[in-house]
């Protein structure tokens, strides 16, 4: 009796291992097209932030005060997102720094997100263990002649099985020193689903 339990329960562990195999089997990954068209919802995804981050820097390299100038110095203030919905707009932000940086039409000096890591590598260097003659002198920063800033918004109207988003993001490039607007822009997005 007691060996005959034993084998039973044996064998149900086998068979839970082998389901749970089999579970895991049907699981398939594959790699996708990076620049395809997400159309998984209609929430804010990756085609979405490709479109926003090649329109804007499109946008900004025409623009007189980047065309016209040479290798103007930019630092980027993180995206206000004013949606309902969470969206890493640092993603966003980068996407177009490193545009922008490959063009090699436009220089960035540190934003204040990173501005922290920079006062602290820049006392790290002045610390005893590093030669003076190689580390690097403090009060060499070079400030920003232009900020870039903005925001992305969204309108969701739902009516039964329809769902409409409407996403707005807008973007501007201001003079540090005397305050004026240089150049702005904007790239709006609509995304429909109707529920079968």
């Amino acid at each position: 009796m007691m060996k005959s339990a034993s084998i039973r329960l044996i064998a149900a562990a086998g068979l839970c291992s082998l389901l749970v195999l089999a579970g895991c089997a049907k699981d398939k990954v594959r790699y996708g097209d990076a620049r395809g068209v997400e159309t998984v919802t209609n929430e804010f995804g990756s085609t979405d932030l490709q479109m926003i981050a090649e329109s804007m820097t499109r946008s900004m390299l025409g623009a007189p005060v980047v065309a016209g100038s040479n290798l103007p110095i930019v630092t980027v203030q993180e995206v206000k997102n004013k949606t309902s919905e969470y969206i890493d707009t640092r993603a966003i932000t980068d996407s177009i720094r490193a545009e922008l940086q490959k063009s090699g039409r436009v220089r960035f000096a540190v934003d204040a997100a990173a501005m922290q890591q920079q006062v602290e590598e820049l006392e790290r260097q002045q610390s005893q263990y590093y030669d003076p003659k190689k580390s690097t002198e403090v009060g060499k920063m070079v400030g920003a002649a232009f900020r870039l800033e903005g925001n992305i918004t969204s309108i969701v109207k739902q009516v039964k099985k329809v769902k409409d988003v409407y996403y707005k993001f807008n973007l501007q490039l201001w003079n540090v020193q005397n305050g004026l607007l240089e150049w702005t822009d904007e790239k709006e997005i609509r995304k429909t689903t109707t529920k079968g």
